[in-house]
């Protein structure tokens, strides 16, 4: 995928079906979407094409319609998810989206014994403070 281009939400919806089956064609994903969410077929076959012209997904001719193959894997696209979000907010609001996100999020309890050993190892050298850095050269309250 091109570095500069993010999934979308709707596209994100389109790349776990593929994800999870490995490839699929463009009736399969309609025909499991439509289960999902109310979008029409057309609204699906042009997220099929942005995703194609993003580099997310290849395609290959099957009969009269195409079969689509995920050139990303799922966790290499959730990574770069993640650190665009997390680039994108103050670096003092990390640890608040962090704590919303853990707070929200269904993990078993070998996720959580990684994140205490993690968070265990990332206090021996964590700063006291973490300074806003949204205005270069000025340190500030956020």
């Amino acid at each position: 995928m091109k570095a500069d281009q993010q999934i979308s939400s709707a596209e994100w919806q389109v790349m776990r079906i593929i994800w999870t089956l490995g490839s699929s064609t463009s009736a399969e994903i309609t025909t499991l979407l439509q289960k999902k969410v109310d979008w029409k077929a057309a609204t699906i076959k042009t997220l099929l094409g942005r995703l194609v012209d993003k580099g997310a997904l290849s395609t290959e001719k099957e009969g009269r319609g195409y079969r689509y193959f995920p050139e990303i894997s799922e966790q290499d696209a959730m990574f770069q998810s993640a650190d665009d979000l997390f680039d994108s907010i103050c670096e003092r609001q990390v640890g608040p989206a962090l704590h919303h996100v853990i707070q929200h999020a269904t993990l078993s309890k070998e996720n959580i014994e990684d994140l205490r050993h993690l968070l265990e190892e990332k206090i021996k050298t964590a700063p006291d403070q973490v300074d806003c850095c949204c205005v270069p050269g000025r340190k500030m309250d956020c």
